[in-house]
Formats: structure tokens, C-alpha cells, sequence
């Protein structure tokens, strides 16, 4: 197995990187908060999960060793692959989920794209006892109403637009934003889309 890929950034998309580990350059799929972390051209390491299916093998990567647990753990619930265990990441932070699970609060897991009431139900009976405590402290904010903005402007930057560009954007979907905050947490990836729809129509 993989169990991390060093190098520098060859390509960066919504989902995925593509670092290059000196001969080849491997494709990993990552969580769009991670996406919009990198540069290209930085120099990363991230912690490795391979998937192997009859018809692909695919490599998920994490900045944070936890991630990766939570990631691997998550695919243990019955009817859980690692699409949706990659959603809860995009979702929420590790510790967050550790919350939700121990305050058996599905209303916040159904808000992970692809996983309902019932599969949150799933997540909490089967991890409830094997997640552990969450970190003492603050609730992280995650893509919340800090920095919400930096991610999507960096993410349009790493893109190819101007910085102005990112400006005029991020003020078209800030409406979008104070909705999504209202209810919850900014969904950084929902947000990225709108701000590259604004910039088409202009």
C-alpha cells in the first residue's frame, strides 16, 4: 500500500491533485478544503488511503494523519464507501463528526452530501463507541464564516483568474454565503462553483 505521496504540486482541480513524485505524477483525490490549501509547484506530503476496486485504484490523500483514520473508519459503517467518507471530511472536521456522533445529532450528519437520515443513524449506532473524544475546545468553524472568503479567492487565484476578478466574485456570492451561514457552515465547494458561474457570465 501507499502510504504517502511527497513531491511537488503538478496540477490542482476541485477534488484532486496531481503531485509529482519524480518519474510519475500521481493522481490523489482530496477534499476541496485541501485542493484550495496548495499551490502549484508547492511542496507537499500527504498522508495516503488506496481504494482498490475490479475497475480502478484510487488514491485519497490528507494533510492530517486524523483525517486519514476518520476517512478509513468512516468505510466501516454498513453501506459507506469512500465517496461519501470523503464527503463528511468536505463537510467536517474529524472532531466535529466525533461531536455530532456523541451528541447523536443526525440532523448535522445529513447535511454530508449522499448520506441520509438513515445512514446517519448508521454512522452513529456504529461508531458511537470506536470514534473516541473529540479534542477539548472550541468547535472548529471549518469553511464557516472565517475565511470562507480567502478559500474561494485562493481557489480562483490557483485557477487562473486575477486577484480583482476573485474580489468582484467573491462580493456577487457573498448573499449566497450569509444563506448558507444562516443555516449552517459556508460550503466552500458550492461556493467556488457560483464564483467561476459569476465570472463566466462577465
Amino acid at each position: 500500500m501507499i502510504a504517502f505521496a511527497r513531491g511537488a504540486v503538478a496540477s490542482i482541480g476541485g477534488e484532486s491533485l496531481v503531485i509529482d513524485i519524480g518519474p510519475i505524477g500521481m493522481t490523489v483525490t482530496v477534499t476541496p478544503a485541501t485542493a484550495l490549501s496548495v499551490r502549484l509547484g508547492e511542496h507537499v506530503q500527504l498522508v495516503t488511503s488506496m481504494v482498490i476496486r475490479e475497475d480502478s485504484w484510487t488514491v485519497y490523500g490528507f494533510l492530517d494523519p486524523d483525517e486519514k483514520s476518520v476517512f478509513e473508519l468512516v468505510q466501516t459503517v454498513n453501506g459507506i464507501g469512500p465517496r461519501i467518507a470523503m464527503a463528511v471530511l468536505a463537510t467536517m472536521s474529524p472532531d466535529d463528526l466525533r461531536r455530532a456522533i456523541a451528541a447523536d445529532d443526525a440532523k448535522t450528519l445529513t447535511k454530508v452530501s449522499g448520506l441520509g437520515s438513515k445512514g446517519a443513524q448508521r454512522v452513529i449506532l456504529e461508531l458511537r463507541d470506536r470514534i473516541g473524544p473529540a479534542n477539548t475546545g472550541v468547535a472548529s468553524t471549518g469553511a464557516s464564516s472565517v475565511g470562507w472568503q480567502s478559500s474561494v479567492h485562493a481557489g480562483l487565484t490557483s485557477l487562473g483568474w486575477s486577484a480583482r476578478e476573485a474580489d468582484a466574485a467573491i462580493t456577487e456570492i457573498t448573499p449566497l454565503a450569509d444563506d448558507q451561514l444562516s443555516s449552517g457552515a459556508a460550503d466552500i465547494p458550492v461556493l467556488l462553483k457560483a464564483a467561476l458561474r459569476s465570472l463566466d457570465r462577465s
